[in-house]
């Protein structure tokens, strides 16, 4: 994925499965050739969140925070996987992270169901501040 993030979930079809489950196949074979292939680590990542492998998608996106420091986007996905495996305050940690690397997207934040059960952990209202303070309005 271009990264935007993980969430944006469906109910997939049993033929959508099949199809990402090879997909994910695929892309493990290309992540053991080559541990640092960002492109398909980001997908790997998404896919196994989307296929409801939460703990594989955190152990990817703690991989592409170690490759991709600067990447906010990156950051953003790590705090969704983590919200995903209830490791609320790395979730904290790495949301806030992204902001501080630029993640704008805030709109997509506070709608995001990947980080439903971090919006009620008591850190979650002092990254709201921060936002209204960047003079972004946050729900």
């Amino acid at each position: 994925m271009s990264k935007t993030t993980h969430s944006a979930r469906k109910r997939l079809t049993p033929r959508e499965l099949r199809d990402l489950d090879l997909e994910i196949l695929f892309l493990e074979g290309l992540s053991r050739r080559d541990p640092s292939y960002v492109e398909a680590l980001k997908i790997l990542g998404d896919n196994y969140t989307r296929r409801g492998r939460h703990a594989e998608g955190l152990r990817i996106d703690e991989r592409l925070a170690q490759l991709c420091p600067a990447d906010s986007i990156v950051h953003y996905n790590l705090a969704c996987s983590y919200s995903l495996t209830h490791q609320l305050a790395p979730a904290i940690e790495a949301l806030e992270t992204a902001i501080n690397l630029g993640y704008r997207g805030f709109k997509h934040l506070a709608r995001d169901p990947d980080l439903k059960n971090l919006r009620q952990h008591p850190d979650y209202k002092r990254i709201q501040a921060k936002l209204r303070r960047m003079k972004v309005k946050a729900p």
